[in-house]
């Protein structure tokens, strides 16, 4: 199973919606009406299912806004700061988020699987590091 099968099936079951509704471009909060306790709910899930931490505010894009402001005050330029703090998204997607803001809460599907396959490489890649540092040294 993929990473949005694994989600759509999550978000199915917390909820209670069909799965045919699911796609990448599903907006959590506009289209499928997720509130706080669904976004507890879903973080609890995917740390689970996909056996990797999970950080709220760094899933949801919860402190979007206020990186945005930060940018804007410090006159850095409001894509590049994005990018060095939400690094699970792609610039294309931050580029759409930019433009979405003014439409409400900008979080959708595709965040979610950004975010789970950035966390499951840096899971893989931690333990194979930690691995190599454990491996005895041949003298």
């Amino acid at each position: 199973m993929d990473i949005l099968e694994e989600i759509t099936e999550i978000l199915t079951e917390i909820l209670d919606i069909e799965n045919h509704i699911i796609t990448p471009e599903t907006y959590l909060i506009r289209e499928l009406e997720a509130e706080s306790i669904d976004l507890l709910e879903l973080a609890v899930a995917i740390n689970s299912r996909f056996n990797i931490d999970v950080n709220d505010d760094e899933i949801f894009l919860r402190k979007l806004r206020d990186y945005i402001t930060e940018a804007e005050l410090q006159n850095k330029d409001i894509l590049q700061y994005l990018a060095e703090n939400l690094s699970f998204l792609s610039r294309k997607r931050l580029e759409e988020i930019i433009e979405d803001r003014k439409g409400g809460p900008t979080l959708k599907v595709k965040d979610l699987i950004s975010y789970i396959g950035n966390r499951s490489r840096l899971s893989v890649y931690g333990s194979r590091f930690f691995i190599e540092l454990c491996k005895p040294k041949a003298f």
